[in-house]
């Protein structure tokens, strides 16, 4: 990993790099894999064929097909609203680890649900093309997993942000978006293949429901090797097995210099904030809402196939395999930001850089959509303005997949405070997928009624996102968490607070060290509570 660049808070041992904490960072971003299938497989797997007989769904007009589609889609996404509200009091209460054991096991249980009946069916009723269960098994599974899902998508960010030395968190929490990336490449090319390779049938369909058992077992046993977050067990008052698990995931002795300063920031921080607003489980409900700063903040984190058809692309193998392209593309693109951008360039450079392009990107689109008017004359080929519209569209693919992508993820997970960090991440999370399911059940009617204009809108929610970043959202990177709060300070603005942050944080350290050779350095943290681990 040393030969990526580092820009460090203070000096660092090297073994602060180490296996481990990349280890527990991949295991729990595991659970965006999941996510990631879930949302590149569903669309495609309900418009097979097969898909439609097994449920009736060939008999049913354009308009009812879309309503049904769009009850599928969007009851996952209402699960994960109400999954992410659900994952505060999981996480509060049982920790990271356990929260994403639960999420894992029900997660399965979900799948199983769906994928029950489809397969007695398989056996008791070979001759039978149709499911004897109908779709309300269907969209009881997408609930159950949508519920599991939306608790992951709370718990595996914050997690990962509260066990990441400072200098490369942006690159551990950017995992879990390449993770999601990497989940969405198989799910679109999985079902290229089973439509391509597999007659259509139940097993069709049912194998691309199924493929999600793997994701979703690996991260339960995964979760089950994971080490506690050392913030949440302080938080907790198991003081002595904090400094055990935050000594092992830096590759380092309880009473070395570097674990004792880390470990003693977190103890003071999470003391301060508790005098401030006490202990329990409504605490940090109270801090936020009673503070102006952090329901500013909260408002800034909450903010942050049908698109292919609009330009002129038909049949089902040639949207799936453009669709394929479009996930190889965010793929690479997420893995380049992951490795050389996020914590070199920083968040707020990434994002007014994306919206750049992407606005860009989506007013040529919107353009060629209202001149050439390709849905009137669609083809199983493109033809050049066709081609044009698609370069365009993979155009703003290159420009959002290493800049929105994942880059509100990261903010998201890193600028609260530690005492309300799983509540906030709880409204982020759920922000994240109310908007989903706003986007999925309200866009097909978008482009009904508004055509290209819809290409247009979004394109000026682009542009207007540049001055949102550059006048509102301080820079993160490289700033240690117990240090965020600073940020947000009364006068200090947003394009010069990381360089005045830094700063401070920079003359902290050099006073430190100075200081030490003309005392010894404090000795390994004595803890008046019990430990329960």
């Amino acid at each position: 990993m040393g030969r990526f660049s580092r820009v460090e808070d203070r000096p660092t041992p090297k073994e602060v790099y180490n296996w481990r904490v990349y280890a527990a960072a991949i295991i729990a971003a595991f659970a965006a894999v999941m996510i990631g299938y879930d949302a590149a497989f569903i669309g495609t797997s309900i418009a097979l064929p097969s898909f439609k007989a097994e449920f009736g769904l060939d008999t049913k007009s354009a308009s009812q097909f879309a309503l049904i589609s769009a009850n599928i889609v969007s009851l996952y996404q209402a699960g994960s609203f109400f999954g992410s509200i659900f994952g505060y009091p999981l996480g509060f209460f049982y920790g990271r680890k356990v929260g994403l054991l639960v999420t894992a096991m029900v997660f399965c249980i979900g799948l199983l649900l769906r994928e029950y009946e489809p397969i007695l069916n398989t056996y008791q009723y070979k001759r039978s093309s149709r499911s004897k269960t109908g779709l309300g098994i269907i969209y009881a599974g997408r609930v159950i997993v949508g519920l599991a899902i939306g608790a992951a998508s709370n718990l595996a960010p914050i997690y990962v942000a509260e066990i990441s030395p400072p200098a490369i968190r942006g690159r551990l929490i950017g995992l879990y978006e390449l993770c999601w990336q990497i989940g969405g490449v198989i799910g679109f090319w999985i079902n290229y293949g089973v439509n391509i390779h597999i007659k259509p049938g139940r097993p069709q369909w049912l194998i691309a429901f199924a493929v999600q058992f793997i994701p979703g077992g690996l991260l339960f046993i995964g979760a089950i090797f994971l080490t506690e977050s050392p913030r949440w067990l302080v938080s907790r008052d198991r003081n002595s097995q904090a400094l055990k698990n935050l000594s092992y995931l830096r590759h380092l002795p309880e009473d070395h210099p570097y674990v004792v300063e880390e470990y003693q920031s977190i103890e003071d921080t999470i003391a301060h904030e508790r005098g401030l607003v006490g202990a329990g489980f409504f605490g940090p409900l109270r801090t936020v809402f009673a503070s102006k700063k952090l329901i500013y903040r909260l408002l800034i984190g909450s903010s942050l196939p049908t698109i292919f058809k609009s330009i002129g692309i038909s049949g089902t193998n040639t949207a799936l395999l453009t669709t394929g392209v479009y996930g190889i593309i965010k793929l690479v693109g997420s893995l380049i930001w992951l490795l050389f951008l996020v914590d070199t360039l920083g968040r707020r450079y990434l994002l007014i850089v994306g919206s750049i392009g992407g606005a860009f990107s989506m007013y040529y689109i919107g353009a060629f959509i209202a001149i050439s008017k390709p849905v009137a004359n669609a083809t199983t080929s493109l033809s050049p303005g066709g081609r044009s519209a698609v370069a365009f569209f993979y155009i703003w693919t290159i420009f959002y997949s290493p800049t929105w992508n994942g880059t509100p993820w990261v903010v998201g997970a890193e600028f609260f405070p530690q005492h309300v960090r799983t509540f906030t991440q709880a409204c982020m999370a759920a922000s994240n997928w109310l908007y989903g399911f706003l986007i999925a059940r309200f866009t097909p009617q978008m482009f009904l009624a508004m055509g290209y204009g819809v290409y247009i809108f979004f394109a000026t929610l682009m542009v207007l996102s540049i001055f949102y970043v550059f006048f509102i959202l301080p820079e993160t990177k490289q700033v240690p968490l117990e240090r965020m709060e600073e940020l947000f300070e009364p006068g200090l603005k947003p394009w010069r607070a990381h360089s005045v942050v830094m700063a401070r944080v920079h003359e902290q350290n050099i006073r430190a060290r100075e200081e030490r050779p003309s005392r010894d350095y404090p000795e390994k943290p004595s803890h008046e509570a019990s430990d329960n681990s």
